[in-house]
């Protein structure tokens, strides 16, 4: 019998472990991410996930994570993509120096990263963002020294998530995210603006990965906690817009956001930072979060007369699935080149 080609999944960051019997337990968008591509690509490929917190996962199926330091191992995997750590990237090319390693990059690398480019060039290993604008932000971060193949692929957003007919409470603001993504200055642009506006609420909801100080919570905030998925989409139906005026904490590529906008709730989002501008379907969702009469009048706009935004199908699940099937075709092809090397050599000595 061939079973498809196995794929190992390498992630030494999530708070949490994870795996495909996961289902509708909160976890934090970068391991949605990686559930809903591999769920996407399962019978295509095999997939073996390691995690360093395997242990605190409570999935016993087939598709149950595997500690970390089984990847280093021989773990049959003919190829393996590594979830935003370079370093374990490049250790782990030291115990399989002939199989394709990709990372999987959905976070801003600090200025004390600056040898990965060198470090990764060295190592063969290729560089995945989640957007053009994180792809660009790296390639500019990395611009002064040896730098890896850097592409991106953007995060995928359910096929079924479309604008339906639920009824809004205009007066509804929702804001969901870790507390480390300006919550604070969200709540404060909050408290400001409800004083003009005093029927507005905001609705908090909070993946619960992260303990974050945002100091005194404002009249009008309810803080509903961690929602699984569905809830939390069946709440970004009901809201007038997803809450987001901060300029501190640049998105990656920002699903929420995406999300939003898929089921028609427009969006409220700093121009210029991060990957907002692309992400979000058009210009009028951009603002200046520090500007309380800006935020003021749109809202007030949307009030009035809400938006119908354009269908955006970037994102959808089906079309990035493709590309991702095409990227992991492609790196196997690399590894069958790799073996054919191996085999050639031998028979030269």
């Amino acid at each position: 019998m061939n079973f498809p080609p196995a794929i190992g999944i390498v992630d030494p960051c999530a708070p949490t472990g994870y795996g495909l019997a996961t289902d509708n337990r909160p976890i934090g968008g970068t391991e949605a991410t990686v559930l809903t591509v591999v769920r996407a690509l399962l019978g295509r490929f095999r997939f073996f996930l390691f995690q360093t917190n395997s242990h605190k996962c409570e999935d016993r199926s087939r598709h149950a994570p595997q500690p970390l330091e089984h990847a280093f191992q021989d773990c049959g995997c003919r190829a393996f993509l590594v979830i935003n750590s370079w370093k374990v990237a490049c250790r782990l090319r030291r115990f399989h120096p002939n199989t394709p390693i990709t990372l999987w990059l959905h976070v801003h690398p600090g200025r004390h990263n600056r040898e990965m480019g060198p470090r990764l060039a060295k190592a063969n290993i290729d560089v995945i963002c989640v957007s053009r604008s994180h792809s660009e932000s790296l390639k500019h971060f990395l611009s002064d020294r040896a730098a890896p193949n850097i592409k991106h692929i953007y995060n995928p957003i359910d096929e079924d998530l479309r604008a339906d007919e639920t009824p809004r409470d205009l007066n509804r603001l929702f804001f969901c995210s870790s507390p480390h993504k300006g919550l604070a200055q969200v709540l404060s642009q909050f408290a400001t603006l409800r004083q003009r506006l005093p029927d507005l609420t905001l609705e908090i909801a909070d993946p619960g990965y992260l303990s974050w100080d945002v100091g005194p919570i404002p009249e009008g905030v309810l803080q509903v906690g961690r929602l699984p998925h569905d809830r939390l989409i069946a709440r970004l139906r009901r809201a007038l817009c997803l809450f987001y005026p901060q300029d501190r904490f640049a998105e990656t590529f920002g699903l929420v956001i995406a999300e939003a906008n898929a089921v028609g709730t427009p969006v409220l989002v700093q121009r210029g930072l991060g990957a907002n501008d692309e992400i979000t379907c058009d210009a009028e969702q951009l603002i200046d979060a520090k500007n309380v009469d800006q935020l003021e009048a749109r809202i007030r706009q949307w009030q009035r007369d809400f938006p119908r935004l354009k269908t955006d199908d970037r994102f959808r699940l089906g079309h990035i699935a493709t590309q991702w099937e095409e990227e992991l075709a492609r790196m196997l092809s690399i590894n069958l080149q790799a073996a054919s090397n191996d085999i050639f050599s031998h028979q030269k000595q």
